[in-house]
């Protein structure tokens, strides 16, 4: 990640870049360390405060740059960021390698049971604030843990085709998007247009913006963050006399099947395959995941 974040901002293959100070042992020490604390704690999620960058300029191998250097940006990407306290980098490259490899979430501290706690002191002294790191591990106690952030996306167009529309869509969703709905909608003076809203991930934001500013004719986009509970999904498989097919079964958090769905892609497949409807064979996939339920329940 590194590497990579040195080879876009240098304009160079990444096999040419110098890695300078990330190359000090002490750079090593922490990369290498995080890893194995990482997978040595074995936690599921990682959540972080938002990150306070500092400011100024710091002195590196390629001159005097502004704080954040521009590898520490790269790394960052979409993070809540702010700049306070006397002027220091506070967010080196190698941190904010550290916190991409982990997948941080931004948020607030979120409901848990602590079980353990460690701080980490810098080697440099800050006036009126310690210069420590704190993490917490704990087990999370929120009834609603299915609970996670959602970026809703929309803008009304009324000057392009069904077709236009329908491309847009699919490259949306190719990109990551986890769902595209269009509505029709009346406009001022009588205008018909079309609301396309775009449900994502808070980090596909800027990514899924970017696409309808290019690949459609609107000027606006607006946009939210909400929060969305979802319920806990696994795939069971059925054995039907044409095939396996998949089932989509969606659970409360306590552990019962509140709903069952064929996957639709198996079943086109088999649909296609053996000349059949594809009612026929969802059809028979549910009453096989019913059986096996059943059956289930009578062992």
């Amino acid at each position: 990640m590194l590497g990579e974040a040195e080879a876009t901002i240098h304009s160079m293959p990444i096999e040419q870049v110098h890695f300078h100070e990330v190359g000090a042992v002490d750079t090593i020490v922490d990369i290498v360390c995080a890893a194995a604390g990482a997978k040595w704690l074995g936690v599921e999620k990682w959540v972080g405060s938002d990150l306070n960058v500092g400011s100024g300029t710091v002195k590196c191998a390629h001159g005097t740059l502004p704080v954040p250097a521009p590898a520490t940006l790269k790394l960052l990407g979409d993070a809540p960021v702010y700049a306070a306290g006397p002027a220091m980098e506070r967010v080196t490259p190698t941190g904010a390698t550290i916190l991409k490899m982990l997948g941080v979430e931004y948020a607030t501290l979120p409901q848990m049971r602590i079980s353990a706690t460690g701080y980490g002191a810098g080697g440099r002294d800050t006036a009126g604030e310690p210069n420590v790191l704190r993490v917490l591990v704990g087990e999370d106690t929120d009834a609603n843990q299915n609970e996670e952030k959602i970026a809703i996306l929309e803008t009304v167009v009324d000057d392009s085709t069904p077709q236009l529309l329908a491309y847009v869509s699919e490259l949306l969703l190719a990109a990551g998007a986890w769902d595209v709905y269009r509505v029709p909608v009346q406009m001022k003076k009588g205008r018909a247009g079309v609301q396309v809203t775009v449900l994502c991930a808070p980090h596909k934001l800027q990514e899924l913006r970017e696409i309808l500013f290019r690949e459609t004719t609107t000027i606006g986009v607006h946009w939210r963050i909400e929060t969305k509970m979802a319920l806990k999904r696994e795939f069971v498989e059925v054995q039907t006399e044409w095939g396996v097919v998949r089932m989509k079964v969606a659970r409360l958090a306590g552990g019962e099947a509140v709903n069952a769905q064929p996957e639709y892609e198996d079943c086109r497949r088999i649909a296609e395959q053996q000349k059949i409807p594809l009612k026929k064979v969802m059809q028979a996939a549910m009453q096989l995941y019913v059986m096996q339920a059943e059956a289930k329940k009578v062992l």
